[in-house]
Order: C-alpha cells, then structure tokens, then sequence
C-alpha cells in the first residue's frame, strides 16, 4: 500500500510537471495569438493531467499489481512518503501563515486590492486614503468583480493544493507564479474590452498599487505575487484588445482534452484480477494448472505449459 501511494505521488508530479512545461512553452505564443484571456485557460492542462494521473488504469494482462518503481526506492518507500507527508504540512502551514498575514494587515487598512477567501470570497479595497481617484478606486472594483465572476479564487486555492503536493517539485512553484501572472493578464483585458476608453487611467492605477511581498494563497491580489512583473502589464495595455475566436477555444480546448488523455494512457496497466466464475470454469475444465497460466505473465505461461 505504501509503495502505490509513492508510485501514485510519483506518477502525479510527473505528469502534473510536464503539462507545466508544456505551458510555459505555449502561454506566450497563444497569448499573441488569442489573447490573455484564452491563454489563461492553458493552466486547466495541469490539474487536468494530475486528474488523469490519478484515474483507474486501463486494465492489463497481470493479476500481480506492480508499482513501477525500482526495488531500491521500494525498500526505503516508508520514510520517503513520511517525508513527503510532512513536507505538505510545512507547506500549507506556510500557506496558511502568508494568509493569516495579509488578513492582518488587512483589519488594519493596509491590505487590498484583492479578492480574500474560497467558499464566500470578497473584495478587499485599499483604505480610502487619497491615494486613489473615485474614478480609479472604480477600476479597482471592476478588476476585482471580474476575478469573482471568473472563479479565479477558486482557481488560486486549487494552484495552492498542487503546489503544497508537489512542494518538492520546482515547475510546480514555477508554474504557480505564471499562473497568477496569466491570471491577472487576463482579467486586465477582460475589464478592458469592457472599458476600452480607461487604458490610460488603468495604466496609472497598476502604477500605483503597492507590490506584494508574496502570493495570497487563497484570493487574488492585485499586483499578484512580486517580485511582479508589472511592466508586462503595463505594455500589454497598449496592445489591441483580443476577441475569442471560435478556432481558438477549439485549438485550447482539443489541447487540454490531449493532455488529460496523454496522462491516463502514460499510466502503467492495471493488474486484471479473475473472477470467481473464471477460476471455477479453468479448475472445472482444466484443473487447478490452467489458473496458474491465466494468471502467470506471458513469459512464465509457456514455461508452465512446457513443464506441464
């Protein structure tokens, strides 16, 4: 049992790994194409693949399971998934710790913009202070109301849960950076296809927002975590604003239903175990001899005919 759940955790980081790489080759190109908005939906590929990895196998000739992993790391396969289990609690205990801060900090009028929570999120406005215009503080509000209507705290908390699985993995905090880049990218243009007149006034506003010392686990900060690129948000205000076209949701679309596929099929067979009706029909016919070359591998069945 010990050995499965490594292998799965193994099988896991894998696949969840190479969907990032995958993506952090891909997000630009497909943000030039299709825009920021459709090149965000590129980060479902790996939750998508970490689901597919874990899926039942398709089933296989054995009826002995095999973990797939080297009988060195099998040996040792206890104390490497304590290891790993108590790397995920440090890791959400550290989650946990960078959102009790910024709440903090937030109680006392220096947290915000940002979307705060999971299940009931709101928005968290700066303090009203005269840093920010009526007419800029209504940005604000209308960047944080289109994180809400996308579910992009939902998608951040899911970002988190991988990253405190895989917290060993480096693509997994590497590709949780350029999500939330991606994340922001995205809304800015939503908001700005609505507000097409306000690309001078969002500019100044982005300028004014104070970089976060670190990602808000749960939520959506605006900037995101820092040190944040924000020059690339900046510039991509000048650019012309993007309409999803029909071939770009079939291209992304097609794509991360491949990548789901790729990381089930990437899966070793699962072992095919005989039914009681099976074993009662070969020791009916047969005798017992003919269970043991169902059962057998392939190789092994033609020796147990030989000495039969």
């Amino acid at each position: 049992m010990t050995t499965d759940v490594l292998a799965t955790v193994l099988r896991m980081n894998l696949a969840g790994a190479a969907a990032v790489a995958a993506v952090l080759a891909l997000r630009l190109p497909a943000r030039r194409m299709f825009g920021p908005e459709l090149a965000y939906r590129l980060w479902a590929a790996p939750p998508l693949a970490v689901l597919g990895a874990l899926l039942p196998a398709r089933p296989g000739d054995l009826d002995q399971a095999a973990s797939g992993l080297p009988p060195a790391v099998q040996q040792v396969s206890v104390p490497l998934l304590a290891f790993w289990a108590a790397g995920v609690v440090l890791a959400i205990a550290a989650l946990a710790l960078a959102q009790a801060r910024f709440l903090a900090a937030a109680r006392v009028g220096h947290g915000g913009p940002a979307v705060v929570g999971v299940i009931a999120p709101r928005i968290v406005m700066p303090a009203d202070d005269g840093t920010y215009t009526e007419a800029e503080r209504e940005l604000i509000r209308a960047h944080e109301r289109e994180h809400l209507a996308r579910h992009d705290p939902r998608a951040g908390a899911l970002c988190a849960t991988l990253q405190a699985l895989c917290w060993f993995n480096p693509l997994a905090h590497l590709g949780a950076h350029a999500m939330r880049l991606d994340q922001e990218l995205a809304c800015d243009a939503a908001v700005l296809r609505r507000r097409p007149r306000d690309r001078a006034l969002y500019a100044r506003t982005l300028l004014k927002t104070q970089l976060a010392a670190q990602a808000l686990p749960f939520g959506c900060r605006w900037p995101a975590s820092g040190p944040h690129p924000l020059e690339v948000r900046v510039g991509l205000l000048k650019a012309p604003v993007r309409y999803e076209g029909l071939a770009g949701h079939l291209l992304i679309t097609g794509g991360l239903a491949v990548v789901a596929l790729a990381a089930w099929t990437a899966q070793p067979p699962a072992p095919r175990h005989l039914t009681p009706i099976e074993v009662r029909w070969a020791q009916e016919h047969h005798g017992a001899m003919s269970v043991l070359l169902i059962r057998a591998p392939t190789d092994d069945r033609r020796a147990l005919a030989e000495s039969d």
